[in-house]
C-alpha cells in the first residue's frame, strides 16, 4: 500500500467519526442480532459482545484519540554520519499488512483498524462468528469513510472464514502478510503459531497474580483485590490468584476476612492446600492445572506462601506473563519483586486493571502483548511500526 500523508489519514478518521454517529442505530440493531443468537453460558464472552451507547461513544473517542496523535510513520530514530562519509538515517516504517484474529468485542473492529490505518498498515480483521452482524456494519462504515476520501477500500478487510479456511489461509495466504496478532486463549495462539508463515505477536492470556507482603496495608489490599477481581471479569487484566504471605500479622484472621468479603461479592473462592486449614469451608483447587488457568469469571484462588521468594517463583512459573502486583509498604521489597517478576506489567500497591492502553496513557490499543519482541504491553499507535535504514553514499564501496 502506498505511503499516505497525515492529512489524508486524518480526513478518513474524521469521516469515520461522523459515520459511526450517523449509523449508530444500525450498529445497535446489528449487535442486537448477535446478542439474541448468543448462548449466555459464557458470561465473559457475552459481556465483550455487547455494544451500547457507551461502547459507541468509546469507539468514537478511540478514533479521536488516534486522529490527534502524531503520525508514527517516517519518524527519525537516529541520524549518523560515519567516518567513511556514509550518512545513515534510521526511520520508523509501516509493517505492511497486519492480520488480527479476535473473539467477540466488536469495538476491536474499530480500535484495531484505526491504529493500523493511522500507522499506514493494511489490516485484515478476522473476528469471531458471534459478532458477525456487528462487524459487517462496522467494516462497512470503514469502507464508506475510505470511499468518501477516494482511497482503496482494501485498506481494511473483514475476513469471513471458518477454522479450516483460516488454517489454510495462514499456511498459504493469497496476499503478503507481515504480522499476525491473535487475541484470545492459548488454543487460538497455539493454532496461529503452528500454521502462520510470518511474524506472530502474542496477545496472551491473563492469569494475573497479586502477592500480599507481610508489610501490606491491609485496608488498601482488600480494596485493590476486590477491584482487580470484580471490576470487569471479562478483562484479560482481571485478577485470578492471590498469594498471602504467612508472615502477615494476624494471618489466619485476615485471610478469613478476605475470604468472607470476596464471597459476599459473589466470588467463588478456591483454596490451596496450605490455606485450607484457615479456610475450612472452601473448595480446594482440583489440581496443578488450576494455577495456570485464566478464569474470566467470578472465581479466584487464595494461596499461602512462606516468603516473597516463593511468591516470585510461583508467579513466574504459572502466570500468563500479563500483569502482577505486590501489596506492601516496604519500598525495597517492592523494588526486588518488580525487578524479578517476568510479566508485561508489574504493580506496587495498585490494581492489575490498569493494564490497558487508555489507562496507561497509550490511547487506543490493538492488544496487550505478552511477547518480548518487538514490544511488550499495550500495542498502541507508536508500536504498530517497524523501522528502516536509509543509507546515503557517494559511490561508496566496501573494501
Amino acid at each position: 500500500m502506498q505511503l499516505l500523508n497525515s492529512d489524508i489519514k486524518n480526513k478518513v478518521l474524521d469521516s469515520m467519526m461522523q459515520i459511526i454517529e450517523a449509523r449508530k442505530d444500525e450498529i445497535l440493531e446489528a449487535n442486537k442480532k448477535d446478542l439474541e443468537a448468543f448462548n449466555r453460558d459464557d458470561q465473559a464472552l457475552y459481556d465483550r459482545l455487547v455494544v451500547n451507547d457507551a461502547k459507541i461513544k468509546g469507539m468514537v473517542q478511540a478514533i479521536r484519540e488516534v486522529r490527534n496523535q502524531d503520525d508514527p510513520v517516517s519518524q527519525e530514530i537516529s541520524n549518523d554520519t560515519l567516518d567513511s562519509g556514509l550518512k545513515i538515517i534510521n526511520k520508523t516504517a509501516p509493517f505492511g499488512t497486519i492480520m488480527i484474529i479476535y473473539e467477540s468485542r466488536p469495538d476491536v473492529t474499530i480500535e484495531a483498524a484505526v491504529l493500523a490505518f493511522k500507522a499506514n498498515n493494511k489490516i485484515l480483521l478476522k473476528g469471531g462468528k458471534e459478532a458477525f452482524h456487528s462487524n459487517v456494519v462496522l467494516v462497512d462504515c470503514w469502507k464508506q469513510a475510505l470511499k468518501e476520501n477516494d482511497l482503496d477500500e482494501s485498506w481494511i478487510t473483514m475476513l469471513q472464514m471458518n477454522r479450516e479456511e483460516t488454517q489454510e489461509f495462514l499456511r498459504n495466504p493469497d496476499q503478503p502478510l507481515d504480522l499476525i496478532v491473535p487475541r484470545g486463549g492459548e488454543r487460538l495462539i497455539g493454532f496461529v503459531k503452528e500454521h502462520a508463515k510470518c511474524a506472530v505477536l502474542v496477545s496472551g492470556r491473563g492469569n494475573n497474580f497479586l502477592y500480599v507482603h507481610p508489610k501490606a496495608d491491609w485496608a488498601k489490599t482488600i480494596e485493590v483485590i476486590i477491584n482487580a477481581k470484580t471490576d470487569k471479569i471479562s478483562g484479560c487484566n482481571a485478577l485470578d490468584k492471590v498469594l498471602v504471605d504467612k508472615n502477615l500479622p494476624e494471618y489466619e484472621f485476615r485471610i478469613k476476612e478476605l475470604n468472607e468479603i470476596l464471597k459476599a461479592k459473589g466470588v467463588e473462592v478456591l483454596a490451596d492446600e496450605t490455606s485450607k486449614a484457615a479456610l475450612a469451608d472452601n473448595a480446594v483447587i482440583p489440581n496443578e492445572d488450576t494455577w495456570y488457568e485464566e478464569f474470566l469469571a467470578m472465581k479466584i484462588v487464595l494461596g499461602a506462601v512462606e516468603n516473597m521468594d516463593e511468591a516470585m517463583r510461583k508467579i513466574n512459573t504459572y502466570s500468563g506473563g500479563h500483569s502482577s502486583a505486590i501489596m506492601t509498604t516496604d519500598k525495597e521489597a517492592a523494588t526486588i519483586f518488580m525487578e524479578n517478576i517476568d510479566t508485561a506489567a508489574v504493580y506496587h500497591n495498585a490494581s492489575t486493571r490498569f493494564t490497558d492502553g487508555g489507562q496507561m496513557g497509550v490511547g487506543a490499543e490493538l492488544a496487550i502483548s505478552t511477547d518480548k519482541l518487538h514490544h511488550r504491553g499495550p500495542l498502541g499507535l507508536k508500536q504498530l511500526v517497524t523501522n528502516k535504514y536509509y543509507v546515503y553514499g557517494d559511490g561508496h564501496i566496501r573494501v
